[in-house]
């Protein structure tokens, strides 16, 4: 004589959620996601000031404007200055501008630049990053007086 395991009573309201199948496939491929140019731009603003021999990003100009605009009450520091990008659905581009501090190499820290955006980037969003562009704008001397003083900021 064989004996049958009794299989478990089971919830009818749970054997109904199992097997009611809503939408279809994985829940991660129902929608889509935008992220806008200003979002990959802050990204790559933080990540290009975080390496060392980046004195500051943007042109003299933007940097002037910057300053005004950053002492306005209210005003907050733009992470994304010197960062331009155009975002596609899968891919992004970057052109950023940089200063750096005398006596870096110039070669070195855009390299650096390009590595540490790139890999913030492509972490954070999910984009290819297919290219870095920088131009380096400027050099900070060491006898040159701060445009941005961090003490007279407020």
């Amino acid at each position: 004589m064989t004996e049958m395991a009794a299989e478990p009573e089971q919830d009818p309201t749970v054997q109904t959620r199992k097997t009611v199948k809503r939408g279809g496939g994985d829940p991660a491929t129902r929608g889509r996601t935008t992220i806008a140019d200003g979002v990959v731009e802050k990204i790559a603003g933080l990540a290009a000031r975080d390496v060392v021999g980046v004195h500051a990003m943007g042109s003299g100009l933007a940097r002037t404007f910057g300053v005004v605009r950053d002492r306005v009450p209210g005003g907050s520091k733009s992470v994304s200055r010197g960062v331009k990008a155009e975002v596609g659905e899968v891919q992004t581009a970057l052109d950023l501008e940089i200063v750096v501090d005398y006596g870096v190499s110039i070669a070195d820290v855009a390299r650096a630049v390009r590595e540490n955006v790139i890999a913030a980037v492509e972490r954070m969003t999910g984009l290819e990053v297919v290219e870095v562009n920088i131009a380096v704008s400027d050099v900070k001397l060491p006898e040159e007086e701060e445009e941005e003083p961090e003490s007279r900021l407020q």
